[in-house]
Formats: structure tokens, sequence, C-alpha cells
């Protein structure tokens, strides 16, 4: 018997079929599904591209920039997305942490703000504060010298500030977290953007940390929009058509399955017994030798704060962040640990997608993540810009 195709309707919680059975809250990945995850093994071919990154681009301004920022090849999801990004085009990408995407759509974007002046500003939406700051670093340094601008909007900053700069000078990229973004569109502050572009960076991760609605809603209130942008780590196979309303017939790079780690990630699991001290276990990984910049993660805010609090007593040099940190703490809690005046870094899943920095050395999962998504997203801080990374995580057996 034929079953109709359920259509998807944006004003929906979900788009499954009505009677269908609400969604499952996630638990957290039991062992056997973890030891998967660990022992998947697949042919590694290493890509490097035959172009120069300045082959790329054709601005001098912008191919002196980027050559300044150490940037010798493209990465693979460079070279895929360049040109399609460049002709205005929908696109969907896929390909691991690490590999460049934000300087994959970044690059092209601006070289057309340079070769056309009629281009419309550009909206970047992403799903925590750190990202926001990074992308905006990252526009900043490639532009530099070219008289572009671009302004961020996020949580734990002053609303009013966020208003008087929408209702300023315009801009030629606004980065933003979702939840900020559409509050000031449902406060009108937004309502004279004249957005070409819209890109969705880290996208299932926004999905993960539940803001579909609200990106339903900004995608709705940006009709006018020519352009959408798509860039993710894992996909998500029954969120096709959330993606296919969001970017219809866009052009698909998949640089890996989205279902697997990056391969230069070493990945280990240490089972604990309820007769061990997990702390002590942890502690002994962390004061060992080849662990010099490590990034922990905890699930609740409460256990960051306990061992944040425990470490740095036992001599360690140790930041937290979570939540319930203003954004000043979680700026200064990062770049201590970027500078590696820091040790240790601990976190929840706050910054699973908020950070990005080429030197950790490994990834602790403190406590089991909740999903092999997050799991992925986790790891996937180490290992970065084509370095070997080491991911252990701890599992609480039951005996």
């Amino acid at each position: 018997m034929r079953t109709e195709k359920p259509k998807f309707n944006p004003r929906q919680r979900t788009f499954k079929p009505r009677g269908a059975a609400p969604k499952r809250k996630k638990v957290t990945i039991d062992l056997k599904t973890l030891t998967q995850l660990v022992n998947q093994k697949k042919e590694v071919v290493q890509y490097e591209s035959s172009l120069n990154i300045g082959e790329l681009i054709t601005n001098d301004r912008l191919r002196t920039n980027v050559l300044n920022k150490g940037y010798k090849k493209p990465t693979e999801i460079q070279e895929l997305c360049f040109s399609a990004v460049q002709r205005g085009k929908n696109v969907v990408a896929i390909a691991n942490t690490g590999t460049g995407k934000t300087a994959a759509f970044l690059m092209p974007l601006i070289e057309e703000f340079l070769v056309n002046s009629n281009k419309k500003p550009v909206m970047v939406i992403v799903p925590t504060r750190e990202l926001a700051l990074q992308v905006e670093e990252e526009f900043n340094w490639i532009s530099k010298g070219m008289n572009l601008s671009s302004v961020s909007f996020i949580g734990g900053t002053s609303v009013n500030t966020d208003i008087r700069n929408l209702r300023g000078r315009s801009h030629n990229i606004y980065i933003c977290t979702p939840g900020r973004m559409l509050d000031l569109m449902q406060q009108g502050a937004a309502s004279k953007l004249n957005i070409q572009t819209l890109v969705l960076d880290e996208f299932d991760r926004m999905l993960d940390m539940g803001f579909i609605n609200d990106i339903k809603k900004i995608v709705e209130r940006l009709k006018g929009r020519s352009q959408t942008l798509l860039f993710s780590a894992t996909r998500d196979k029954k969120q096709q058509q959330l993606i296919d309303w969001i970017a219809p017939n866009a052009e698909e790079f998949a640089v890996n399955s989205g279902e697997s780690a990056n391969e230069k990630i070493e990945q280990n699991i240490i089972k604990v017994s309820s007769s061990e001290d997990k702390y002590q276990l942890f502690t002994s990984l962390i004061n060992k030798d080849e662990i010099h910049k490590v990034l922990v993660f905890a699930d609740t805010k409460r256990t960051v704060d306990r061992l944040g609090k425990k470490l740095n007593q036992s001599g360690i040099s140790t930041g937290v962040i979570h939540g319930d940190k203003s954004q000043g703490q979680r700026n200064r809690a990062l770049d201590l640990f970027r500078h590696g005046k820091s040790k240790v870094l601990i976190a929840t899943d706050v910054v699973a997608r908020g950070i990005d920095i080429d030197d950790i050395s490994h990834v602790i999962n403190y406590q089991t993540p909740q999903s092999v998504d997050s799991y992925l997203h986790r790891i996937g801080r180490t290992g970065r810009a084509g370095k070997q990374g080491v991911a252990y995580t701890f599992f609480d057996q039951l005996d």
C-alpha cells in the first residue's frame, strides 16, 4: 500500500505525520554503541588540493590577507564550495569539525562584496556565543583593510546596544545566535535588514540544542533572501525535509558521511566500576606528560564547577565554562586556555561547537555524552587542522 509522504509545515513543532509518537528524550549512549564508534575503521585518503589557496581567489587584497593568515592550500570543503557560494547558489555542506568550514563560506562571500558593490548583507546564525565571536574574528582578519564591517548579536550582552546597532549604520555581515536575533526581530528592531545571504553554521548543533523553532521563524522572516548556505558536521536523514525547505535545490557537498568521527582522533574508553575512584583515575590521566592542553566535558554545571575547584586546589590551572557564567567570564576562561595559561578547560556542551583552538591535545568526556551526535561534536575539538588528537570517554559500569 502506498503511503503519502507528509509535507513539511514550518509552523508545526515537528514535521512528523499526525498521530506519530512523540520524540523520545535522548539517553546516554550505551557501551555497545560507544565501542562501535571507537572501533570504526575506514580507509583514510588524505586530501591535498592541487590548487594553492590563492588560485581560488581573484581579488589581490583578499588573496594577500588569506596568505598572511597562513592558509596555503584549500581544504576539501573550501575547494568544493567556493564556486557555488560565489555564484549565489544554495549550498548544503557536510564536513568534520576542524576542516575550515567557516573560511569556506567567508572567503567567497567577502570576495563577492569586493567585486559586487550592490551585494546586500549576509546573516550568519550559529549555535553559541563563543562561535559567533569566533566567526566575527575570522571575518575581521580575512577582510582587514577592505572597508567591510561586521556586528554580532549574542546573549549575555545589552539588548539596547543591539537595537542601536541595528538601527544605525548598515553592516556587511550580521553574526548572531538564534534566540537573540529572533528576539530582535520580534521587537521590530531588525525590520530594515535586507539580507541577501543566510548562513546557518553548525546547523546540526543548533537543532540538537533545541533551536529548531527559532530557526524556522527566522527563516520565514527572511523570505526575501536569494541564497542560503547550510554547514554542518553531521547529517541526520530525518531532517531532510527541513533542510529542503530551508535551502531548496541546494548544491550538496559532503566531505564525510556525517556519521563518524575525524579519522585523526584516537578514541579510547575508560570503564569505571563502582568500586573505583573515578576522580583519581581522571587526575592520573590529566597528569600524564603527553597531555598539555585538555578540554574536559561534563553534563551538569554543578559537576563542571566541582571538578574545576578540585583541580585548581590540587595545583592544576583550570578554567570552567557553562551557561551560568557571564560572557566576560566565559571569554576570560577561553583566552587563558587558548594562550596556554591554563592547562585544563572544563565545560558543558555549551562549547562543544563554540571554540576553535587548533592545539588541543586531548578531549576527555568525564561523563558519557547523551547521544552519538554530542559525542562526535565533543571529541571534534581535538584533531583539528590536520593534527592528531586523542579522546578519552569515561563509562560508569554498574556492578
